[in-house]
This record gives C-alpha cells, sequence and structure tokens, in this order.
C-alpha cells in the first residue's frame, strides 16, 4: 500500500493511454478507403490460433511493465510513457492519412481458442493496422528493460520472450501484416532514442515540474 501511495501520481500518467485510445477507436473505420500492404511473405504465414494468448495478454503485460518500472525506475518509466504516447499519436495521424486493413480467416469452430480470436476480431476491426500499435509498445519495453538500471540477462530474457511473442501473434492472428511490424519496431526504436538519448532531461524535467517530485532513480549509464 505505501508503494502505491509514494508512486500514485506518476502513476495516474498511465490515464493518458486510455484517453489516447478514444482517438484510435474513432479511426478505426475505413471509410475513407484502405490499403493492404500484403506482401508475398505474409502469404507464407499461417493463421494459428493458439497466439491469440500472447497477443491478448499484451494488455496485462504493457501495464505491468509500466508499474515496474514507475516504482524502481521513474527515468526509464517517463520516458517508455512518453514514448508510447507520442507513439500513438504518429499512429493515428498515419491511420488517418493511410488508413489500411488486414484481411482475416474465416473461423470455424467453437473452441476456447476459436472464441478468444472471435472475441479480438469483434472488438477491433481490421484497420488501423501500419504500423502496429502491438508491436509499437511491446518492443518499447524491450528498449525500457535494456536501458534501465534494473537490467539483468534474465529480466532481459523474460521482457524480449513476452513481448516477441506478442509481436510474432500480431501475424499469426492475421491482426498485422510483416510491414505494420517492422514500421512499429523502426517507430519505436526511434522514439525511445529521441526521448532517452536527444532528449532526456527534458523529459525528465517536465514531468518533475507536473507532478512537484524527485526521481526516485537516474538514468542507466
Amino acid at each position: 500500500m505505501r508503494i502505491i501511495k509514494e508512486n500514485i501520481l506518476a502513476l495516474c500518467l498511465l490515464l493518458s493511454i486510455p484517453l489516447l485510445n478514444i482517438i484510435y477507436q474513432v479511426l478505426n473505420h475505413g471509410e475513407r478507403g484502405a490499403r493492404q500492404l500484403i506482401t508475398a511473405v505474409d502469404h507464407q504465414i499461417p493463421f494459428v490460433e493458439i497466439f491469440v494468448v500472447p497477443y491478448v495478454l499484451w494488455y496485462a503485460f504493457i501495464f505491468l511493465m509500466f508499474v515496474y518500472f514507475c516504482i524502481y525506475d521513474r527515468a526509464i518509466y517517463y520516458r517508455t510513457l512518453l514514448s508510447f504516447c507520442v507513439g500513438m499519436l504518429v499512429c493515428y495521424v498515419i491511420y488517418f492519412f493511410f488508413q489500411t486493413t488486414v484481411p482475416r480467416p474465416e473461423l470455424m469452430g467453437n473452441g476456447i481458442l476459436t472464441s478468444m480470436v472471435k472475441y479480438v476480431y469483434g472488438a477491433d476491426q481490421p484497420f488501423n493496422c501500419f504500423p502496429s500499435i502491438h508491436v509499437l509498445s511491446s518492443y518499447l519495453m524491450i528498449l525500457g528493460i535494456r536501458h534501465s538500471k534494473l537490467w539483468t540477462i534474465r529480466k532481459d530474457i523474460i521482457v524480449s520472450t513476452i513481448a516477441y511473442s506478442i509481436i510474432l501473434s500480431t501475424l499469426f492472428v492475421k491482426q498485422h501484416v510483416v510491414l505494420d511490424v517492422v514500421a512499429g519496431v523502426l517507430l519505436g526504436s526511434l522514439l525511445f532514442k529521441l526521448f532517452y538519448y536527444l532528449e532526456a532531461e527534458t523529459v525528465v524535467n517536465f514531468f518533475k515540474r507536473m507532478f512537484k517530485t524527485k526521481l526516485q532513480s537516474t538514468e542507466k549509464s
């Protein structure tokens, strides 16, 4: 309870994610027309319903990683969260001007995994694909842990394994195509470098002024 109280203000920044997600819902249609970015590689990737598990686990993974960073490495928390939020906004601009779609397979049966895929398809229209926000955020978690004072090889392996399984899941459940994944990784890399290397102190000072709190950690040397 004490840990939550000490970090409640910083944790409230996570509310920016569902707020920004409102824009995602507004743009999630093909009324302005939508392109397909399918490549020959995508035609070779099968639909594998078991990958819906890591795809759905993305929600808990991202939330828990942000909480972990917030409590134990505040500087990385700020940089990673800002990279994610700006990344979402960049994605929305692209969705507005360059909407894409991914064809989905016909689902047969009513097993647990199939039902999970049906739920995912029902909750998310087949638009807003390029770049992939699932990929963007998952890759940011990898970059975050690798640049954190919390880094250990064990943590790196755990976070990377989960994150890469989520990234692969976007292809195997046919939510995205290869170019969506590549764009998500490149965007995440660019924004993380921008806010970590070039504007690190600016980012930290911005949040310090906002909450008038002292950072609990310093960036990894």
